[in-house]
C-alpha cells in the first residue's frame, strides 16, 4: 500500500514538474522583461490568474459526461504564478480510461488549446496543453488510474491568492487525498466503450 502511494506521488510530482518547468520559462521571460520595464508578463493579478485557472478546470470537468466526482488538490504559488489542481475520485477501468483521455483532448482542442505533449504510457498516460493566453493545463494519470488535473498560470502581478470558490461535487478531503473510491456505472465498467458513447457527444460540445 505504501509503495502504491509513493508511486502515485512520484507520478503526480512528474506532472507538477512539467507544468512548473513551463512556468519557469514564463518566469525567465518575465525576468528579461522586468530588467527593462519591471512588469510581469500578464496585466492581471495572481488572484485573477487563479480565477482563470479555476474556470479552465471547471469547463474541463463539466465537459466530462457521464460526470466524474472530483475534489480540490493543493494550490501552490510562486513569486508571480499560481498552480491549481483537482483530483478525480471516480474509478476508471482499464477499458474506459482511454475514453476519458480522448474526450479531454478533443475538448481542449475544440477550446483552442494547443496540445504540447502526449504521453502514451500504458499505465501512466498524460496530456499537456496550453491555452492561447499562455496557461498550461495537464491531465495526468497516477496509481490505480487516478486522474489529476492541473493548471499553471503565467507570471502575473503579485497579489494574495484565496482558495478556489467552486465546491467539489463530492467530499472535500484533507491531504493526503485517497485513491479513487467512487464507482461509476459507466467509467468503472470492465468492458470497451460502446460505439455510441456519451464521451463522443461530450467531447464535441
Amino acid at each position: 500500500m505504501a509503495l502504491k502511494y509513493l508511486k502515485k506521488l512520484l507520478v503526480f510530482s512528474a506532472a507538477v514538474t512539467f507544468l512548473v518547468s513551463g512556468c519557469s520559462s514564463a518566469k525567465d521571460a518575465v525576468n528579461s522583461v522586468s530588467e527593462e520595464s519591471g512588469k510581469p508578463t500578464m496585466k492581471i493579478t495572481m488572484q485573477q490568474a487563479a480565477d482563470r485557472a479555476d474556470s479552465m478546470l471547471d469547463a474541463t470537468l463539466s465537459a466530462i459526461k457521464p460526470e466524474v466526482q472530483w475534489t480540490h488538490g493543493a494550490t501552490t504559488t510562486g513569486s508571480c504564478d499560481v498552480s491549481r489542481r483537482r483530483v478525480v475520485m471516480t474509478i476508471f477501468s482499464k477499458e474506459r480510461l482511454g475514453g476519458l483521455l480522448g474526450l479531454v483532448r478533443r475538448f481542449w482542442e475544440n477550446s483552442g488549446y494547443r496540445i504540447k505533449s502526449v504521453d502514451k504510457d500504458e499505465k501512466f498516460p498524460a496530456i499537456y496543453a496550453q491555452s492561447t493566453d499562455g496557461f498550461g493545463i495537464a491531465l495526468t494519470v497516477g496509481a490505480e488510474r487516478q486522474a489529476f488535473f492541473e493548471v499553471a498560470t503565467p507570471c502575473a502581478k503579485p497579489s494574495d491568492v484565496t482558495d478556489p470558490t467552486t465546491p467539489p461535487n463530492g467530499p472535500d478531503y484533507d491531504h493526503p487525498i485517497p485513491h479513487p473510491n467512487v464507482r461509476s456505472a459507466f467509467w468503472s465498467v470492465n468492458s470497451p466503450l460502446p460505439s455510441a458513447s456519451p464521451t463522443t457527444s461530450a467531447s464535441e460540445q
